[in-house]
């Protein structure tokens, strides 16, 4: 069931847009908003991943009281473990280790896939003979499982005994406790390094597409207009190639003012006091550079978003307030910041002539929406001549999965 929020309070000074109470609808389970679902992975606290897990085994050799102990990851071929970190190994015995098979030779099967495993060095016909195995009596090798994909195998940790050692014995529980723990630390690590580099990916997608929907089009309309020109010159119509001319001096002047717009947008930082202080510091900058009243209501104490929400919320704001210096006509301008329901709500309003059109700003409020939809949310335009306008955006808060909640 939709909930209706009245966002905007009445004025007694100044004639806002509306002359009706205006309203948030929360969209439902099937509402149409993109639930904006952002994981945000914990820094390691060593970003050496050797370091990492060198004091990993450091530690747990010292729990389960083994003599050494390695961790292999298993290669693309699935067949192959390769070592990625080994303590209280001499160098001879790490190059023993570097690269092993994952079939155990000894069970006649892929005994790792099947859960712990544990042989004597004396009988293991993979390691009997091995000299530098020699001076160790028992291994024991726990497979490394994915928590999010059972079925997948991610490694095996290995640990290397002076003494005979069982899979029923306390030494291997605790070895599986261990083999746990590294198998959510690769696991993390995995997912940590994965999530930066789609947000990189992201990031060049990003500026693409700044790039195709602001500038590309005005340079295609651009070179269309000298195919024109040249055809008009061939055909000595000079009404006409005046007329291509000029079209292509206001495509190239176009085409200027969006490059310097997407290099200030991309140079930009976010203020380091945060999104409301940015906000704070946009209205101070509007107010002096335009004979616009300007009202800035902050209606949240503490503003915690990540910081792609933060950059594409305060990009979309002045987007709407410079539509509203360039074309309002306004005497007056509100800006509101809420939370209501779960959303965020930024809302953009003037008093003006009320005639706004999507293609107002060059692209302005496909930019703006584009912007909205990368953090999961929407924009919302309202406009009646002589009334003014109305510019919303509002989106979930990040981790929040609507669709469920409003099930």
């Amino acid at each position: 069931m939709s909930r209706k929020i009245k966002l905007i309070e009445e004025s007694d000074n100044v004639a806002f847009y509306w002359t009706r109470d205006p309203e948030f609808v929360l969209p439902g389970k099937n509402g149409g908003l993109d639930t904006c679902v952002e994981q945000e992975f914990a820094t390691a606290r060593s970003n050496d991943l050797k370091t990492l897990l060198n004091s990993f085994l450091e530690t747990a050799i010292g729990f389960i009281k083994a003599r050494a102990c390695v961790v292999r990851v298993l290669l693309p071929d699935e067949q192959t473990l390769q070592l990625i970190s080994a303590v209280g190994l001499t160098g001879e015995e790490l190059e023993a280790e570097r690269i092993v098979e994952l079939a155990c030779e000894d069970c006649g099967k892929d005994a790792f896939k099947h859960g712990l495993c544990s042989s004597d060095v004396e009988t293991c016909v993979t390691r009997h003979g091995d000299r530098p195995h020699r001076q160790f009596r028992s291994v024991i090798s726990i497979p490394l499982e994915s928590r999010n994909s059972p079925e997948a195998m991610l490694g095996v940790f290995t640990l290397f005994f002076d003494t005979p050692q069982s899979t029923s014995g306390n030494a291997a529980e605790m070895a599986v406790s261990f083999a746990d723990l590294l198998g959510t630390l690769l696991e993390h690590i995995k997912a940590t390094r994965e999530a930066k580099r789609e947000e990189l990916l992201k990031e060049r997608q990003s500026i693409a597409n700044e790039i195709h929907d602001s500038l590309a089009q005005t340079l295609n309309y651009a070179r269309m207009n000298t195919t024109l020109l040249s055809d008009a010159v061939r055909n000595n119509n000079e009404v006409m190639a005046t007329k291509y001319t000029r079209d292509i001096d206001e495509a190239l002047e176009i085409g200027q003012k969006t490059v310097r717009t997407l290099i200030t947008d991309f140079r930009s930082d976010m203020d380091p006091a945060g999104l409301l202080q940015a906000l704070q510091t946009l209205s101070e900058q509007f107010r002096r550079q335009h004979n616009i009243v300007l009202h800035c209501s902050i209606r949240v104490a503490d503003l915690d978003l990540p910081l792609e929400h933060e950059i594409q919320a305060y990009h979309i704001v002045r987007e709407a307030l410079s539509n509203i210096a360039k074309h309002s006509n306004a005497s007056h301008a509100r800006l509101i910041v809420d939370h209501l329901c779960g959303y965020y709500v930024f809302t953009v309003e003037d008093n003006g002539v009320g005639t706004f059109s999507p293609v107002e700003g060059h692209y302005g409020i496909i930019i703006m929406r584009e912007r909205a939809q990368r953090i999961g949310g929407e924009i919302k335009v309202e406009s009646t001549k002589g009334l003014g306008t109305c510019v919303q955006l509002f989106f979930p808060e990040p981790g929040t999965n609507w669709r469920t909640a409003h099930a």
